[in-house]
Formats: structure tokens, C-alpha cells, sequence
């Protein structure tokens, strides 16, 4: 079985450090390189286009949440190989775990978490699936129970007035919380790249949102998609 490629990009120079040595002592994790800020980060990204990037929210120029989305949108469906983000934080709040997913985040591991822990949180994000630290379980399936009370709610009372999505505007919404930038929702639901832009202008329009990831959250909290 191959390495897993893993990039880190982390302010704090204790935790930064611990995580380098803890990592490169794994036979199955291959090092690729480590940034101290957002701006160097993206670099590092862009330049080596690891499996995995492990990802701290509090970086100091550019925050974890909006790396996550700059790179996710920057990286282009027909790339033979995917990153996929990796978020390590002490934070533990709603808001910045909704954000981080909504932003593109495919796992989210609290920074207190075991050596251990985090291998396997490297290894399921590798194989595509969402790692979630039990930690902030609650927050998600918190949220899952609000967006199943919503829908049924509102199974017997259709939406009308100007927050109305169409159902287009539905996929291309449910799609933009998967963390799927412009170019890919443009090739799964086979639309050229302006028609995609158009749709997004609307739904921030619709949901009063000021970019992708306001209208992300907004979406989750209020059951308009899964």
C-alpha cells in the first residue's frame, strides 16, 4: 500500500513540530512539507499537491476556513489527484465546524487528539471518507436532527416568496456544501462554467448571503439540503 502524502500547515511552532516528528515516525505517512501561515500554505498546496493537508483554523493571515476554500476551488475536477483537507483546531464551536465543512473541509480532528487518533483520521480522509473527532460528533448530528425536523415540516407546506430556490438552485447549493468549487459543479451537472456562476449569484441573492459559505451555513441550518 502506498504512503500517504502529507503536508501541515501550522502557526504554532510546539504543535508543529510535535506533529512532524509524530508523523514522519509513521511507516505509512510520507512527509511532503509544512507551512506557518495561510499565504505560504496555499504555496506549499498548490506547489505539491499532497493527499491529505492538515489545516489549523487560527492561522495568522489567512484562517484555515478560507485556505480551505481558495484551494478547493483552485483545484480542477479532471486532476488526477485530489488534496483533501484535514482540519486540526482546539475550537470546537458550531459555527467554525459548520464553517470548516461548508468551506470544503473533508475530515475535522481536535488538536488534543492521540497520536493514534489522528492516523486513523489520516487514513479514512485518504480513502474519502469524512473523519469526524468524536469530540464534535454532537455538533453534526446536532445539526442532522434540525435539518430532518426542518424538511418535515416543510413537506407539507411548500416555500414561496423570494428566498425560493428552484430545483436547480438546490443541486447546485447541496453541491456548493459538499465543498464542490465553480469548475466541478459545472462537470457534474453538465453546465457550462458561466451558467454555474449565475446560479451561485442567486442563491447568495436568495439567501442574503455574502459568499459561498454564509449561504452554506445558512443552507445546513435551515434543512435546504443534507
Amino acid at each position: 500500500m502506498s504512503k500517504i502524502r502529507v503536508a501541515l500547515i501550522e502557526d504554532d511552532d510546539l504543535t508543529r513540530v510535535g506533529l512532524k516528528t509524530a508523523l514522519q515516525s509513521s511507516q505509512e505517512i510520507e512527509w511532503v512539507g509544512e507551512a506557518i501561515n495561510g499565504s505560504k500554505g496555499l504555496q506549499l498546496l498548490q506547489a505539491t499537491r499532497p493527499d491529505i493537508a492538515i489545516v489549523d483554523i487560527g492561522l495568522p493571515d489567512i484562517d484555515g476556513i478560507e485556505l480551505t476554500k481558495q484551494f478547493k476551488d483552485s483545484q480542477t475536477a479532471n486532476e488526477k489527484t485530489q488534496t483533501r483537507i484535514l482540519i486540526l483546531t482546539l475550537h470546537d464551536t458550531e459555527e467554525e465546524v459548520l464553517a470548516a465543512f461548508c468551506a470544503g473541509a473533508d475530515s475535522y480532528c481536535m488538536k488534543d487528539t492521540s497520536t493514534e487518533l489522528l492516523l486513523e483520521a489520516l487514513k479514512a480522509t485518504q480513502e474519502g471518507n469524512c473523519w469526524i473527532d468524536p469530540a464534535i460528533a454532537r455538533i453534526v448530528l446536532s445539526q442532522a436532527k434540525k435539518a430532518r425536523s426542518f424538511q418535515k415540516s416543510l413537506s407539507n407546506a411548500p416555500t414561496t416568496g423570494s428566498h425560493t430556490l428552484t430545483e436547480r438552485e438546490l443541486e447546485v447549493l447541496q453541491l456548493i456544501v459538499d465543498g464542490a468549487s465553480n469548475a466541478h459543479i459545472a462537470e457534474k451537472l453538465f453546465i457550462t462554467l458561466g451558467t454555474v456562476k449565475t446560479h451561485v449569484r442567486k442563491i447568495l441573492n436568495k439567501l442574503s448571503a455574502n459568499d459561498r459559505t454564509q449561504a452554506a451555513v445558512r443552507a445546513i441550518r435551515s434543512g435546504l439540503v443534507r
